[in-house]
């Protein structure tokens, strides 16, 4: 059976559309998926499902959340083999300080372009399909190019995970 994880956009911050983790974990056992683990309050979960298309998974998950906490809750798919190539792709010489923002669809050559034209000081990034890693020296709070930074000037629908969630979030395959 295909093994996903779901990571979601902006829950739990600042006490802003809360979703208990025990209650995100049931709603998708209602669903149907199998092997629910959740990670952290920010929305990280990994499951089994029979359904082979992430895009109706995605769906899924977004239609439940709504109907259950009455928000829209963009979702983001990713399979096992997906995230641990995340890993293997770090095109960075450390890990410290990085970052991915987990994109829903590649973004145009021509956005992509102009994003990566902007001065963003210290910070690098790179794309690698429908993932940026990001590198900020400064760290994460000092970072201009922050998760709704990139959705406005890619018109992607984004979420960013730091290293060592990413890592835990396989961890719990």
């Amino acid at each position: 059976m295909p093994a996903f994880a779901s990571l979601l956009r902006g829950i739990n911050v600042g006490g802003n559309r809360k979703i208990p983790m025990a209650e995100l974990k049931a709603l998708y056992e209602e669903s149907g998926l199998t092997n629910v683990k959740t990670y952290i309050q920010s929305g990280n979960a990994v499951f089994q499902t029979d359904h082979e298309n992430p895009d109706d998974l995605r769906k899924l998950i977004e239609s439940t959340i709504e109907a259950r906490f009455g928000f829209d809750v963009t979702v983001l798919i990713r399979t096992a083999e997906e995230l641990q190539g995340v890993l293997e792709s770090n095109p960075f010489e450390t890990v410290d300080e990085v970052y991915v923002t987990f994109l829903a669809e590649e973004p145009s050559p021509e956005k992509w372009a102009h994003l990566k034209a902007l001065d963003l000081g210290t910070e690098r990034s790179e794309l690698r399909n429908k993932e940026i890693f990001l590198q900020f020296p400064d760290g994460y709070g000092k970072a201009k190019m922050s998760n709704s930074f990139v959705e406005s000037k890619l018109k992607v629908r984004a979420t960013t995970r730091n290293w060592r969630t990413i890592n835990e979030i396989i961890n719990l395959f």
